[in-house]
């Protein structure tokens, strides 16, 4: 294991620790309205969203408000090492279980966002991301941003804010961070 790899693992474990803590509906509930606040700024424009795995924060009610102007997809995993595709999703689409743990809709039509909402592990105040390990986000957000400008929202807890993220150059930078305490703009 090389350094930079412990020290990632290192990062990852406590944010999993802080993220566990800060996990609760309220604030969930809280950074949807901050959330909102962004992405109604971008209405009629694709954009993508996630299912949420384990105490992430929820975007969904977001995704839910924002399918009335704008296409809205989440990700979908075609195999380790490539970027992610995004499936069209709608409030009422029929799910079910895709790679990794997170829901997908049952029929995929795919097309290609250039507003990402980007789940994380941690961030910092530069636009840093900590996420799994995956690459996926990077590979992704680099083949979408040399073909058009794409904005990139990481939304997380507050609470999982680090300094001093151990970053590789090939990790793509987020162009602002919206938690349950506000919105943070580079």
């Amino acid at each position: 294991m090389t350094d930079l790899t412990f020290q990632k693992a290192q990062a990852r474990k406590a944010a999993f620790a802080r993220r566990k803590e800060a996990h609760s509906e309220v604030r969930s509930a809280l950074g949807v309205a901050h959330l909102l606040g962004v992405l109604t700024e971008h209405k009629s424009v694709p954009m993508a969203g996630y299912m949420p795995i384990r105490t992430e924060i929820n975007p969904l009610p977001a995704m839910a408000a924002m399918a009335a102007w704008s296409t809205i997809g989440v990700p979908y995993i075609e195999a380790a090492g490539q970027p992610l595709k995004f499936a069209k999703w709608r409030p009422d689409s029929q799910l079910v279980d895709g790679p990794f743990g997170a829901q997908v809709p049952a029929e995929l039509e795919f097309f290609e966002p250039e507003v990402l909402v980007v789940p994380l592990v941690s961030f910092d105040r530069n636009g840093g991301r900590l996420g799994y390990g995956g690459g996926f986000y990077d590979r992704t957000l680099e083949r979408l941003r040399a073909k058009r400008p794409t904005l990139a929202i990481g939304y997380a807890y507050g609470a999982q804010e680090a300094e001093g993220l151990p970053l590789e150059p090939t990790d793509q930078p987020l162009d602002m961070i919206v938690t349950d305490e506000g919105v943070i703009r580079f």
